[in-house]
């Protein structure tokens, strides 16, 4: 058994430097499993109390899968196997439980996972790479990942076709990312964030590095258009895409996330896909 958290253990390291360039598959992976390693006793700390210990929410916007159902009704979610790819703390695996479902928690980094332990529930946790899931074939009902994975990874495809293998037919696969239109703006939760400074279409990666070069921290761009077609390329039928509205009960920043720009152009794209 982990040992209960109590502050950070993980040594502090300098401040990265910001820039766009091209990342492979394996520095990204390599570099975010480091940063949320790092990271992840800050984020659980800044953001534990808007995500609970058993809610769905589906992004920042705080869009709750109580509401939405985008993987079904709840009553239907029960019996059901149900993977959480990129699930950090497994808060949303832990409302799947609570709904009766049979959901496993799957994330990269050890020290989110170690926060999932420490929240507790008994949630099967499983760390390992979206683009090599160790499930065999046909293992699950439904899918789903709240901002995991997918912005962070070189090769989405291969992680939607790993997806799609490990789905049974007819399962659903429901993933929320980064709205795409928000790459052309800063990321500023203020008026310095409502103005175009850079150019949609320009697909190099946002990259965080340290004073040798080497990646801390890779977020990757795909336009909307890109997102759509690698959906089909992985297999999958893309049912639906829904774009969060603000709420006027959410008053929170979180990044470059507000409630002034999230009334004038949205900040969350979420993914409905189908296995045939």
């Amino acid at each position: 058994m982990e040992p209960i958290i109590q502050e950070s253990e993980l040594p502090e390291t300098p401040e990265p430097e910001a820039t766009r360039r091209d990342a492979g598959v394996t520095e990204s992976s390599r570099a975010n499993r480091g940063w949320w390693d790092r990271n992840a006793d800050d984020y659980q700390v800044e953001h534990g109390t808007f995500l609970g210990d058993d809610r769905f929410v589906w992004g920042p916007e705080g869009l709750d899968e109580v509401e939405a159902e985008l993987l079904g009704p709840p009553e239907e979610l029960a019996g059901k196997d149900i993977l959480e790819i990129g699930a950090g703390a497994a808060q949303c695996s832990r409302w799947l439980a609570s709904q009766g479902a049979r959901p496993v928690a799957l994330d990269l980094s050890h020290r989110q996972l170690q926060h999932a332990l420490r929240i507790g529930g008994g949630v099967p946790l499983v760390e390992a790479d979206a683009g090599a899931l160790p499930f065999a074939d046909g293992s699950f009902d439904l899918a789903c990942s709240a901002y995991g994975a997918l912005p962070f990874v070189a090769d989405p495809v291969r992680v939607l076709k790993d997806v799609h293998r490990v789905l049974r037919p007819g399962g659903r696969f429901v993933f929320s990312v980064t709205h795409p239109m928000r790459w052309a703006f800063p990321d500023e939760p203020g008026p310095e964030g409502l103005s175009v400074a850079a150019s949609y279409f320009d697909r190099t990666p946002y990259v965080e590095q340290d004073d040798q070069g080497n990646a801390v921290y890779v977020e990757h761009h795909r336009t909307i258009g890109d997102r759509v077609r690698d959906v089909v390329a992985g297999g999958f039928r893309l049912v639906d895409l829904v774009e969060p509205e603000w709420p006027a009960w959410n008053t929170q920043e979180w990044g470059g996330w507000s409630p002034l720009r999230g009334n004038l152009i949205p900040g969350s794209a979420i993914f409905v896909c189908v296995r045939d």
